[in-house]
C-alpha cells in the first residue's frame, strides 16, 4: 500500500476545508493509524476511531464527524450496520468506504446504501485523502 499523498496539498482544499473532521471505522488498528496519519498530513482532524459496528455508530453520532472512512469488515460485523444506521440519524454525514473487499457486489452495495466513495485499500490507499476532501463537499444536502 503505497501513501503517496502524504504530507501533500490537496488540490482544491482552501482555507475552510482544512478543519475537516473525519471518524475512522477499520477493525484493523495498524490501518487505523496509518490511515489517521495520512489524513492529519493533509490538515484534516480524526475525531474519533472505532473497530466494531456499534462502537462506531456510537462514536460518530457523539462526535458527528464531516466523513467516515468506514471498512467494509469490522469486529463482530459489518460497515454496512454502520451506513445504514448513520444515513438513517443523521444523513448529512459522508461516507468514504475503504476495503479490501472490492468486489463490484460490495461496491453496488455500499453505494447503493449511501456512501460517497468505495476505494480499494490496496490499489487506490493513495487516493483516500482526496475522496474525503471530494465527499465532504457533497455532504451539506
Amino acid at each position: 500500500m503505497a501513501g503517496g499523498i502524504e504530507g501533500r496539498h490537496i488540490t482544491g482544499m482552501d482555507q475552510k476545508n482544512t478543519a475537516l473532521r473525519i471518524f475512522i471505522a477499520d477493525d484493523s488498528s495498524l490501518i487505523r493509524e496509518r490511515v489517521a496519519s495520512m489524513l492529519r498530513a493533509c490538515a484534516m482532524t480524526i475525531v474519533g476511531q472505532a473497530e466494531t459496528p456499534q462502537d462506531s455508530i456510537e462514536g460518530i453520532l457523539a462526535v458527528y464527524p464531516d466523513v467516515v472512512v468506514l471498512d467494509v469488515q469490522l469486529e463482530g460485523g459489518s460497515g454496512l450496520q454502520v451506513l445504514r444506521a448513520i444515513r438513517h440519524a443523521a444523513p448529512d454525514i459522508a461516507f468514504v468506504i475503504f476495503s479490501n473487499s472490492s468486489d463490484p457486489g460490495y461496491r453496488k452495495c455500499y453505494l447503493g446504501a449511501g456512501a460517497d466513495h468505495f476505494l480499494d485499500k490496496s490499489h487506490e490507499f493513495d487516493q483516500l485523502a482526496k475522496a474525503v476532501f471530494n465527499a465532504s463537499q457533497h455532504a451539506d444536502y
